[in-house]
């Protein structure tokens, strides 16, 4: 797999861990479910990290089980990365 096709699942796993604490936040914004909006955003990360290793072989050499392993985990860091930019986003530098 070429260092473009990387980049783009890269940049599409980026994407999706943006979107998704937004649409977590959507589902879950109420009494009681507010403190599951991160950790329902970081499983469903890692379980779309995981889909995504084991779906595309070059992402991640080796075999599927490692392949899924390192998906997922590259589905945190894309969930942490978008949660950090939407917090950034919210509050700015300064701070709340």
């Amino acid at each position: 797999m070429s260092i473009v096709t990387k980049s783009l699942v890269w940049i599409a796993l980026l994407l999706a861990g943006g979107v998704s604490l937004p649409l977590a936040a959507t589902f879950l914004d109420g009494q009681g479910t507010e403190n599951w909006i991160v950790p329902v955003d970081l499983v469903a990360m890692a379980i779309l990290g995981a889909l995504v290793g084991a779906a595309v072989p070059g992402f991640v050499q080796g075999h599927t089980r490692r392949r899924i392993a390192v998906g997922a985990a590259c589905g945190v860091v894309a969930a942490i990365v978008g949660i950090l930019v939407f917090f950034v986003l919210l509050s700015g530098f300064g701070g709340a």
